[in-house]
């Protein structure tokens, strides 16, 4: 997506370059390199799969709907993935002994390797991303992004 033309708009009620478009953006644009960077390699999920698949192990042992929070996922969408992750014996799905009705998603050895694949195209699209930001300012800058995530939700 282009970004806006403000010069056409009359008066914008809104900056168009502002911390919010450009988190959105960033993230965007990240997710496409990343999808484009997928399609031309032999890794076995789908980019949709391998996002539930690196959230998973961010979280260790998880919840069904938490793991669809976090990827900002309707239930249904992530449990097509889940199938779809499970099927290939990447993970699987556990009952929950605090609740017998949830399902807790659990990684298999087997998803390592694919995991391994994912990181590799992930560090390739964060390179692009930093190109010319030195170290001091590229570690500033996590660092304040970071600070911003934990503002916006602590517990994170």
């Amino acid at each position: 997506m282009a970004p806006y033309n403000v010069a056409l708009m009359k008066s914008p009620p809104f900056d168009p370059q502002n911390f919010s478009f450009l988190i959105h953006d960033i993230a965007r644009l990240q997710r496409r390199e990343f999808d484009r960077k997928f399609a031309d390699s032999d890794i076995t999920v789908t980019p949709g799969e391998a996002r539930a698949l690196v959230h998973a192990a961010r979280a260790g042992e998880v919840r069904q709907v938490v793991l669809a929070d976090a990827l900002g996922l309707e239930a249904m969408t992530l449990s097509a993935y889940l199938d779809r992750l499970e099927k290939q014996g990447l993970i699987e799905r556990i009952a929950d002994p605090t609740d017998r009705r949830a399902k807790l998603v659990r990684l298999t050895d087997a998803a390592y390797d694919v995991l391994r694949g994912i990181a590799e195209k992930g560090a390739e699209v964060r390179e692009m991303a930093r190109d010319k930001i030195n170290d001091r300012d590229w570690e500033k800058l996590m660092k304040l992004l970071r600070q911003i995530r934990s503002n916006l939700h602590p517990d994170e």
